[in-house]
């Protein structure tokens, strides 16, 4: 931990970095003075940077309340990554047809349905579905929504498939994306709901999107549900993903190969009740992973650095968390900005991906130093493996 910081009649905030801006920390300001926030404080990762209404980076613990907005819409977004049984010298000299392979496999991009054909759709589980079909008929408002369409689909943004070696030349596959389109309406269903509340009660607040719901209410319940039930979504969205890249792959290697290690399919953005300093608290982790003693995790780079799979140490300081990833250094508009296709191209070297202005925002320097996030959390986690990726898949 860096830094500690208390404000009279708020949490304290904890700080796992030096490098925190302004508009950053006083998010964090704004959440410590809530009345339900734990007394431990709120904390933030190595990887903290302004968020919507809370910071990306960040771990909140609260007491009889959740804040939707802290979540945020990209419900139960994570990383899934497994080790295969193959090393460097398996792989082709040129890895142009495997991305290309994943790029047809995998639907790419934003937009309802990405690109899945009827003929080729995947069905989520019964149980999903069925708990679905529960959901919506209690708010019809997220009936139209493309659950089954989108289901082992990447997305845009930071999503991403890629596919990495570790310290030792083994190959891994890594993949991250979230709930889609259906998490994001649950989000953005729940702040309003929660915006609303605080109207109707005239509960003021230093951030409208801290607008939060009490457990006491029939909305706080249905969140949960609804919340639960995008992460499981997101699990499964995250499963088919990764059946369908190892199926690309067979592709184009010949040499039988088995999955030797599932290293995590973890979360990085969502709510989930836990057990700290003896009371049973809401833990939103929003960019955050839980590193408890002994739980794998993944820490990815951006598309030009390396990324690690971690083993957490346990540390109550930060409700045994640990940091999602880079974290961004400047928004997409001020990377657009601050750098060239260029750049994108001398910082992509030697890593198969698209190299063109649609994922200019998604170069090296737009993120924070990996490297200098990871010497940050030494105290939080333990790394096991150091991966650099070789093929990088982007939705743009």
């Amino acid at each position: 931990m860096k830094h500690v910081i208390h404000h009279e009649g708020a949490a304290p905030i904890k700080i796992w970095t030096d490098d925190i801006d302004p508009a950053a920390l006083a998010q964090l300001q704004n959440v410590s003075t809530l009345p339900f926030v734990h007394s431990h404080g709120v904390v933030a990762m190595p990887d903290v940077h302004v968020g919507i209404g809370a910071t990306v980076g960040s771990v909140i613990a609260t007491d009889h309340a959740v804040i939707p907005a802290a979540v945020g819409v990209d419900i139960g977004c994570g990383i899934n990554a497994v080790r295969l049984s193959l090393t460097a010298t398996d792989l082709p000299d040129n890895l142009a047809p495997i991305r290309h392979q994943i790029e047809r496999d995998v639907p790419l991009g934003a937009g309802p349905a990405g690109t899945h054909k009827p003929k080729n759709m995947p069905k989520f589980d019964i149980e999903l579905s069925t708990r679905l079909k529960q959901l919506t008929a209690k708010h019809p408002l997220l009936e139209k929504n493309n659950a089954q369409r989108q289901i082992g689909t990447l997305g845009s943004g930071n999503h991403f498939i890629e596919i990495c070696l570790d310290q030792n030349d083994d190959v891994w596959v890594m993949l991250h994306s979230g709930s889609r389109g259906i998490g994001n309406l649950i989000g953005r269903y729940f702040i309003e709901k929660a915006k609303k509340r605080m109207e109707a009660f005239g509960i003021q607040l230093p951030d409208a999107d801290l607008a939060y719901l009490p457990d006491d209410s029939d909305d706080f319940d249905d969140y949960v549900e609804a919340v639960q039930w995008a992460q499981d979504y997101a699990f499964e969205n995250r499963r088919v993903m990764m059946a369908k890249t190892i199926a690309a792959l067979r592709r184009h290697i010949k040499k039988p190969f088995h999955v030797t290690q599932e290293a995590i399919n973890c979360h990085h953005n969502y709510v989930e009740q836990e057990e700290h300093f003896g009371r049973k608290l809401w833990v939103t982790r929003k960019g955050a992973i839980r590193a408890r003693d002994g739980d794998l995790g993944v820490i990815p780079g951006s598309m030009g650095q390396r990324s690690y799979i971690v083993r957490g140490k346990g540390n109550i300081d930060s409700y045994c968390s640990c940091a999602h990833g880079a974290g961004r250094q400047f928004s997409r508009t001020q990377a657009r900005k601050q750098f060239s296709v260029e750049d994108l191209r001398a910082q992509t070297e030697g890593v198969e991906c698209r190299k063109d202005a649609a994922v200019l925002d998604e170069l090296p320097s737009a993120y924070k130093d990996i490297d200098e996030v990871m010497a940050n959390q030494e105290d939080l986690v333990e790394v096991l493996h150091v991966l650099k990726q070789v093929v990088c898949v982007k939705g743009a």
